[in-house]
């Protein structure tokens, strides 16, 4: 009779199943930084710099990412909601049980749902959309871009992965107002 292994497995279990392929696994590079501190326009000698978007290009895209985020989880949320609301809406009244009327019909109660939540969902993407801009106005109006030619010939390396340098000794920052 063959001993049984100490700890777990079958007695037949490879090497292979523990190969650092079947076992490691792999992440994805860190994202680059969406912004990076540059000396501030009224900085003083010791103050701390402040974040700035590398361009207006940059800015547009974290709007556009932010948002559609935003939307996307306001979107699933209202789908939940919709499909509750729907389903009491057209259930029948809890009366119509006790005195033996006719039986439900699943068709029509489908079709009443499937109105039901067309409706409310085509509500709540319009109110999504808002509630997204809203939720991004202000994080974003007061975002800072970085001017022309700031972001050279400096120690911070936080854009390009190590490629470039990504920051200046420049004290022009410029406010977004989009």
């Amino acid at each position: 009779m063959a001993a049984a292994p100490l700890y777990g497995g079958s007695a037949d279990d490879s090497a292979e199943d523990y190969s650092a392929a079947a076992t490691v696994f792999r992440f994805d590079p860190p994202l680059p930084l969406l912004r990076a501190p540059v000396p501030s326009a009224s900085s003083a000698p010791g103050e701390p710099p402040v974040l700035a978007f590398r361009d207006a290009a940059s800015w547009r895209a974290a709007w556009d990412a932010a948002e559609a985020s935003l939307v996307s989880q306001c979107e699933a949320g209202a789908r939940s909601g919709c499909s509750i609301t729907a389903s009491r809406k057209c259930k029948p009244p809890w009366w119509k049980g006790l005195f033996g009327g006719a039986p439900t019909d699943y068709e029509e109660r489908e079709r009443c749902e499937e109105r039901e939540m067309a409706a409310c969902l085509e509500a709540a993407k319009e109110a999504c959309i808002t509630f997204a801009k809203g939720k991004c106005i202000a994080p974003f109006r007061d975002a800072r871009i970085a001017s022309d030619g700031l972001l050279e010939n400096t120690d911070f390396d936080v854009w390009s992965g190590g490629s470039g340098k990504a920051s200046s000794t420049s004290p022009a920052v410029l406010n977004n107002q989009h």
